[in-house]
């Protein structure tokens, strides 16, 4: 695993991001483990998290890319922390972009902020985390409306690795339904396999028996 992976891990668990015990998620699953990307609240955190979501793009994306675009409203943080970090990282200049929840009629108007979207803009869209993938699926015909926008691919902070709307993973989905490139800082499988019977700050954080969880967890809304 490389070294970033590793370092973004502990980052979350330090950060209070990551944590384990007993959550519902959104869709409504009760679940072992969860990510709470709100927790990142201080200038230093988000210089961080925009550097190690540079370094992810720059290995799975290369600099073919325009605009990040960040859905609200999560994802205009870190759109707008992303684009700074490979500017200093890779000088690579892009834009960032993100859509507003309600219209907006006077000043800056329109449901977008940021960049200009059009034909041909070269978009990578940038989230936290998808469980079943509704914000995409709900951000794709905003990016269209714009003109021949070509949304590159999805990246996200970790891959849960559990189903999405139907048998296949979330990022499956997407990827398959949109025919672009998804991917992930890290992925759950490499969250468990680095965490286990690790100590982060004095305290192991995945033991035998969350470890014992995560894997019903999977058992029941895992990809067989």
């Amino acid at each position: 695993m490389e070294q970033y992976k590793k370092d973004f891990i502990d980052f979350m668990v330090e950060c209070n991001v990551l944590t384990f015990g007993d959550f519902v998620t959104k869709s409504g699953r009760k679940t072992p483990f969860f990510i709470n990307t709100g927790n990142y609240k201080t200038g230093r955190q988000l210089k961080k998290l925009g550097e190690f979501y540079a370094k992810a793009i720059n290995e799975n994306f290369g600099t073919e890319i325009d605009v990040l675009f960040g859905p609200a409203y999560k994802g205009i943080p870190l759109s707008v922390a992303t684009a700074i970090s490979l500017n200093d990282l890779y000088d690579l200049d892009v834009a960032y972009c993100s859509n507003r929840k309600e219209l907006k009629d006077h000043g800056d108007k329109g449901i977008l902020l940021g960049g200009k979207l059009g034909d041909g803009s070269r978009v990578l869209i940038i989230e936290d985390v998808t469980t079943a993938g509704t914000s995409i699926y709900e951000t794709m015909p905003i990016l269209k409306a714009q003109g021949e926008v070509n949304v590159v691919g999805l990246i996200i902070s970790v891959n849960r690795m559990e189903r999405g709307q139907g048998s296949q993973t979330a990022l499956t989905e997407i990827k398959d339904k949109f025919n672009f490139k998804t991917s992930a800082i890290v992925t759950m499988e490499e969250v468990i396999s680095y965490l286990y019977n690790r100590e982060v700050n004095g305290k192991v954080v995945i033991d035998d028996e969350m470890k014992n969880k995560i894997e019903e967890y999977y058992e029941q809304y895992g990809v067989k």
